[in-house]
């Protein structure tokens, strides 16, 4: 039976749900970030109707939902977050929350019910990582894009077969990058254009299957190929976050790379120049902490930033 297991990074938490040697589904939260299901006490800031704005003890800003009318301004209200801040091209959009006695039957939270791990199995992260971080994953046959846009994350599917046999074969691709990659909200689907009508409901039919157990709603398949599926939006995904910033995704990732190395001496941690402002200061010296080895920076302009390299040294 699947199990989903916590790895406690540096700078970010880390989930998978496990089966046998199979990631089903991936999620990460960012230190510090305001999660979906975290119950906080808001100052109601604002207030339009059943909406408005609200203040932490913190001076952060939520948007508010489903406030009782009976609520004024200035008052304070016990709320639980449903999303998480969202990051998009041009635009930040503020955490939403809605008071504690709106909320009916909240999403199991499965950072604070999974199992905690050291470490994951080796190269289980990695693996889901280094997909969203392409945001290509290959079939048999073909392959799928994802593309994150403000209005919603697009699929688009490239292959060389049959344009029924390429819809059909690309289905369970899409169906595990939707888990792997946590995402939500609208997503559209292109599929090859398929004319006959028997051809888009075979489509349908096996997308049915494939995401039987995947809450969502969706549309059948129009003339053009195209699906639309909305289901509920907790935060960013992986793919999210790498388009709204691959540099913070690429130091945590640098972070864990040096943490994972064994050995005595000193570990050399070699990043591309734009991540060393991204790595924290408290975030080396829980790395030195937890590792018990002092850590020294090194730049090279000539790696990817996502290609970070970790290594043990001989003290100097």
């Amino acid at each position: 039976m699947p199990d989903w297991l916590v790895e406690e990074g540096i700078g970010e938490t880390r989930a998978i749900l496990l089966d046998g040697d199979t990631v089903i589904a991936a999620k990460c939260r960012w230190h510090g970030e305001l999660h979906a299901g975290q119950n906080v006490s808001a100052k109601l800031a604002t207030k339009r109707g059943t909406r408005g704005t609200g203040l932490l003890e913190d001076g952060r800003e939520i948007l508010l939902d489903k406030v009782p009318r009976d609520a004024s301004e200035g008052s304070t209200i016990a709320c639980v977050i449903t999303r998480a801040a969202m990051t998009e091209r041009g635009r930040y959009k503020l955490p939403g929350a809605r008071p504690v006695e709106v909320m009916q039957n909240p999403a199991p939270d499965v950072f604070s019910s999974a199992k905690v791990v050291h470490r994951f199995p080796a190269g289980s992260w990695e693996e889901i990582w280094e997909a969203a971080s392409s945001g290509q994953v290959e079939f048999d046959g073909g392959s799928i894009l994802l593309c994150v846009t403000p209005a919603m994350t697009l699929v688009d599917i490239d292959g060389d077969l049959p344009a029924r046999e390429l819809a059909l074969r690309a289905v369970p691709a899409i169906a595990a990058a939707l888990r792997q990659f946590d995402l939500g909200g609208s997503i559209g689907i292109d599929f090859p254009t398929l004319e006959a009508k028997s051809d888009r409901k075979a489509v349908d039919a096996a997308l049915d299957d494939a995401l039987d157990d995947w809450p969502h709603e969706r549309t059948a398949m129009n003339g053009f190929g195209f699906v639309q599926l909305v289901a509920r939006l907790e935060g960013p995904s992986l793919l999210h976050r790498f388009a709204t910033s691959r540099t913070g995704m690429a130091a945590r990732m640098a972070i864990r790379r040096a943490e994972r190395v064994e050995g005595a001496g000193t570990t050399l941690l070699t990043i591309h120049p734009a991540l060393k402002a991204k790595l924290r200061p408290e975030w080396i010296a829980e790395l030195e902490r937890r590792t018990g080895r002092p850590v020294r920076i090194e730049t090279d302009p000539g790696l990817a930033i996502e290609s970070a390299a970790a290594q043990i040294v001989a003290h100097d």
